[in-house]
């Protein structure tokens, strides 16, 4: 109203200007108004004034910062939930393509954390979570290569997040591992994570190469959860 009330009041002193009468004025302002033969109408509260307040919603930097923590924490479980989840394989790698890198480091941390408590000294503590965190990001970085190699739509991050997400079974698996302390039952559960986690990320994977080469793509995966769930069971 304030704008409508504004430029009302500019054409009727551009008139008064211009020595146009009060009904001169009002033609004046309607011609203003009213498109030109051919121009695609703007209507209020239409797209564009939507499509601004969408920008304005989505900028992050005047929001508290706990708000963004919890925006963040709430993504990393809904991810963790499409990897647990009994999804279709296709279907659960199309909604972990929304990459970010908190999960993985999280998962990483947390499975080196369990492996390094279990071990018999500090020294030996300390060999274990490097192995993690070493094994966990050169290995996610080599199967990322070798799907670069074989010609595949590849974003590095985007896999390396997918491949760190899908190591929560076999995290999952070191926990209850550690709290049992049975090796019969450590064998099974690391048997079920190593599964669990080579099944959800090959939905990602198989897409990522082309149908020729899908065998080439898989085999490191497997290969890269084959070595974090032997290291599992060594701890």
């Amino acid at each position: 109203l304030k704008t409508t009330f504004g430029s009302k009041c500019a054409a009727g002193r551009c008139a008064a200007q211009m020595g146009v009468g009060d009904n001169d004025a009002v033609s004046l302002e309607r011609l203003r108004e009213s498109p030109p033969a051919g121009a695609m109408p703007t209507f209020q509260g239409g797209s564009q004034e939507e499509a601004l307040v969408g920008v304005a919603q989505r900028c992050t930097l005047d929001e508290p910062v706990s708000e963004t923590i919890m925006r963040d924490l709430c993504s990393v479980a809904q991810k963790l939930m499409y990897v647990m989840m009994p999804v279709n394989v296709a279907d659960r790698g199309r909604r972990l393509r929304d990459w970010d890198l908190w999960g993985p480091l999280l998962l990483c941390l947390a499975l080196g954390l369990i492996l390094s408590w279990q071990a018999a000294d500090s020294t030996q503590a300390s060999y274990a979570f490097a192995d993690i965190f070493v094994t966990v990001w050169v290995g996610s970085g080599v199967v990322t290569l070798n799907a670069v190699l074989l010609r595949g739509k590849v974003s590095f991050f985007q896999t390396v997040c997918v491949l760190g997400y899908c190591i929560f079974p076999l995290v999952l698996s070191a926990f209850c591992s550690m709290l049992l302390h049975i090796d019969w039952l450590k064998l099974l559960f690391v048997l079920a994570g190593l599964g669990w986690s080579a099944k959800a990320s090959l939905g990602f994977v198989t897409e990522l190469v082309p149908e020729d080469k899908k065998l080439l793509g898989i085999y490191p995966v497997w290969l890269f959860y084959c070595a974090i769930a032997w290291m599992i069971l060594l701890a």
